[in-house]
């Protein structure tokens, strides 16, 4: 397994970091537990959850499973760098969702409780909160910090300004503020190339990509369907459509160069310098296999080059649509 930092912290995490969102929904907890005792044996360290996490009527789920697996004893938290998130609705409640300093301080005692554990490494705001000023969140986090209920804070989904924001408005606290940003980035979307990766390296954020499949449409949709195998619904579906020419040429690409499609999407991600961990949410042990096997799979230039070609990128703003 190779491992970096995390952003400009001290902290070191696995390439690709383990997404537990289909764990009690779509994946039962004894499978859970076994992936999650398989990525730590394959090395991967940086787990990734929410509190929300467990779908409708069932919020807490998923952090319920987590640490009922870190229960278990042999060192399954020591080895494990847990990141969890809040901001979503836990209760119809007027004040259990988005970021007020009471909700910070309830969502971190609750999901500390769900999952077991006494800190956790690093606690990421699923979104931004127009409504609550920067000072307010951070010095509840200060106070999280202080308690060593936390260790490191993360954004998620956030623009290049919230960033230089909440940046910003930790450096008049003297405070270290944001060490990530998980936004979604793929082949397929790569509006963050324009403004929000340009901010994560000013200020020292590792990115963690999340939907580094694009739901399942890089992951070799069309050979899948040549075979029988076609999940893709809904929107994804219309998607398919619009593009097949597209994919179908990423496919033939991966084919020409060895191997899975979805090995090369992971790969690609790796190969960018902002990227810290792609996070893979596996609902099976095949498809956790499938990820980490990306970690071999070394892209030159001219891979990298037809790559860009068949999913045209951004330069940073503004000079993407000024020069």
């Amino acid at each position: 397994m190779q491992y970096t930092h995390l952003g400009r912290s001290g902290l070191k995490v696995s390439r690709l970091c383990l997404g537990t969102m289909n764990f009690g929904p779509h994946t039962d907890e004894a499978d859970a537990h076994n992936i999650m005792d398989s990525a730590l044996d394959a090395g991967i360290n940086f787990f990734d959850t929410a509190n929300v996490y467990g779908g409708s009527g069932h919020r807490g789920w998923t952090e319920d499973i987590i640490g009922r697996w870190f229960a278990k004893g042999g060192e399954r938290r020591e080895r494990t760098v847990l990141a969890t998130k809040l901001y979503g609705t836990m209760t119809d409640r007027p004040n259990e969702s988005k970021l007020s300093a009471l909700n910070i301080r309830r969502a971190l005692d609750a999901s500390l409780k769900r999952l077991q554990t006494d800190y956790i490494d690093v606690y990421q705001f699923y979104h931004i909160d127009r409504d609550t000023p920067w000072d307010e969140i951070w010095q509840a986090t200060e106070v999280a910090v202080q308690q060593g209920k936390i260790l490191y804070s993360g954004s998620s989904n956030f623009a290049g300004w919230h960033i230089a924001q909440a940046q910003e408005a930790a450096r008049r606290r003297n405070y270290t503020g944001l060490v990530s940003e998980q936004s979604i980035y793929n082949l397929f979307r790569r509006e963050v190339e324009l403004e929000v990766i340009p901010a994560a390296q000013q200020y020292g954020l590792g990115l963690i990509p999340w939907s580094p499949l694009q739901g399942g449409l890089l992951g070799g949709v069309l050979k899948k369907e040549r075979g029988g195998v076609r999940r893709i619904e809904g929107r994804a579906a219309e998607t398919l459509e619009k593009h097949r020419d597209q994919i179908q040429h990423f496919e033939d690409l991966a084919d020409g160069l060895g191997h899975e499609p979805g090995d090369i999407a992971l790969a690609w991600l790796l190969h960018q310098p902002a990227v810290t961990a792609p996070i893979v949410g596996p609902r099976t042990q095949e498809q956790l296999d499938a990820g980490i096997r990306a970690l071999d799979v070394t892209l030159d230039a001219d891979a990298l080059k037809r790559l860009d070609d068949i999913f045209p990128g951004h330069r940073p703003a503004p000079e993407d649509y000024a020069w």
